[in-house]
């Protein structure tokens, strides 16, 4: 079994693990309200790398047992 911190993704694995549409996930990497990234090399049209490990703990942060707990 791989190690979620040496898996790295793509924009397009990461948006599809975390269920949502890539265009969303890109939205929240500039809003700044996703989970962390890499930018793999120079310049704005580098290629954005998501850590698994990372994924996973951000989709763990976002769990709520009730509506109650739930803050913007």
């Amino acid at each position: 079994m791989s190690d979620p911190a040496l898996v790295f993704l793509i924009s397009s694995e990461a948006a599809g693990l975390m269920r949502i549409s890539r265009r969303t996930l890109e939205r929240m990497r500039v809003d700044g309200t996703g989970p962390r990234y890499i930018k793999a090399g120079p310049g704005k049209r580098s290629r954005v790398l998501y850590r698994q490990s990372e994924l996973l703990a951000w989709l763990d942060r976002q769990s709520y047992g009730s509506t109650s707990e739930y803050r913007r």
